[in-house]
């Protein structure tokens, strides 16, 4: 019998349409636009803007539009995966709540939390349960809304983030296409590095805390910049050494958007050129959990059928991690 593989089978994705600049930003903090394109390769990113919005207003037109090119129903997904830093409320999941919102009734689901390596592990996730015969359609979406939890006094993260959605379809594969292989990997250690020090039951909410800021992304920047640029080039380089992969091999880079010179480190690292490097930080910054797939999105008319891909990501905690996929259609 043919080994099952979890092969995506539809991407889709959304970004609101506010668009934040670098010269608005220059108006609310001490910086300017060649600063921050020369440090992070970002120019703009998009926020959600309005009352009662939240991450899963997002993921639904993201997954709408992924429902409606497959040309399946809500009905016949079996497992929602939605890896987010800013769910809609700390329970129920936001699974859960995007699963009523689109109309999975059939669909189990829960939030899996890893920040920014949060979809590279929703797709390993949501490929065992396709991989073992138990389900036959797995969404994976990762989005956040990281305007909520930024500070906009604080110019270290308020230049990097943007908000944003993607959603792929896991559908079994016994043709050799899909999921290949995976390694991901943490360090709790890094957590001091980049964290969010309120909210959680260590320091739930109070006016202090509101008060200090306490409750926004709290980041490091020199640390988590040279553990990223070394691990997720390293992770990136060992998944193909791991499937004796070629630079010549590899189609595309699907990198995390955190910062254009980690971006590039990865592709050296490779040996891949930057034509076959997916990016879009300088349009979207980093939407967290959004940045791989709103790449495949974006480029998915550009993607054959076997083509290899590489995806590779970092993100507090610390995690990190690379998926080596081939392409299903």
């Amino acid at each position: 019998m043919s080994k099952i593989h979890a092969a995506i089978t539809a991407v889709n994705g959304y970004v609101p349409d506010y668009i934040l600049t670098n010269q608005e930003l220059e108006t609310m903090v001490d910086t300017n636009d060649e600063w921050i394109t020369s440090r992070t390769g970002i120019k703009e990113r998009r926020i959600l803007k309005g009352e009662d919005l939240a991450t899963s207003d997002m993921a639904v037109p993201a997954v709408e539009g992924l429902l409606k090119k497959r040309g399946i129903t809500a009905d016949e997904i079996d497992l929602i995966i939605f890896c987010t830093s800013t769910p809609d409320m700390p329970f129920p999941a936001t699974a859960n709540i995007l699963g009523d919102k689109i109309g999975a009734k059939n669909a189990w689901g829960f939030d899996l939390q890893a920040a920014c390596s949060g979809f590279i592990y929703g797709l390993t996730t949501g490929a065992q349960f396709i991989e073992s015969g138990k389900h036959k359609k797995v969404l994976v979406v990762g989005g956040d809304k990281m305007s909520s939890i930024i500070n906009y006094q604080d110019r270290v993260t308020c230049i990097i983030f943007g908000d944003g959605c993607g959603a792929a379809l896991l559908e079994p594969n016994t043709e050799g296409y899909g999921i290949i292989d995976s390694i991901l990997k943490s360090d709790g250690s890094g957590r001091e590095m980049l964290h969010q020090k309120a909210g959680g039951s260590l320091k739930p909410a109070t006016h202090a805390t509101v008060d200090a800021n306490e409750h926004a992304v709290h980041q490091e920047g020199q640390a988590v910049f040279k553990f990223a640029v070394t691990n997720m080039a390293d992770v990136a380089a060992e998944i193909m050494e791991k499937n004796n992969l070629t630079p010549e091999d590899i189609a595309w880079l699907v990198p995390h958007q955190a910062n254009k010179r980690i971006i590039d480190a990865t592709a050296n690292r490779m040996g891949v050129g930057t034509e076959k490097v997916m990016i879009n930080i300088e349009k979207y910054g980093n939407t967290t959990n959004g940045t791989i797939p709103l790449c495949l999105w974006e480029w998915e008319s550009k993607l054959k059928k076997g083509d290899n891909l590489v995806l590779a990501a970092f993100g507090g905690g610390f995690t990190w991690g690379s998926v080596y996929i081939k392409w299903a259609y």
